[in-house]
């Protein structure tokens, strides 16, 4: 799917797919396969979200992916997005 056509004037994303840390993988190697998917969306946010958009990052490590995706979204405010850090507390 097209990032910017998923993303146009929309007031709020969730965003879900990251790339699941798999048996063996360091976690080095996981951190960059979520950079090209958090950049993507992050640029795609910048170019074509409302700047008001509300995101909230579900994908782990979602505080790290939703840091990625502001860095890559600097028009939008930081306050704007949100992490479900205790995914894996709630799980427990």
């Amino acid at each position: 799917a097209n990032p910017e056509e998923a993303f146009k004037d929309v007031a709020a994303a969730f965003l879900v797919g990251a790339m699941p840390r798999r048996e063996g993988m360091e976690r080095k190697d996981l951190l960059a396969a979520n950079v090209k998917i958090f950049k993507e969306q992050g640029q795609a946010l910048e170019k074509v979200a409302r700047k008001d958009v509300k995101i909230l990052v579900v994908g782990n490590p979602a505080n790290t992916n939703a840091l990625i995706c502001a860095k890559y979204a600097p028009s939008i405010p930081k306050e704007n997005f949100s992490a479900m850090t205790r995914l894996d507390q709630n799980r427990a």
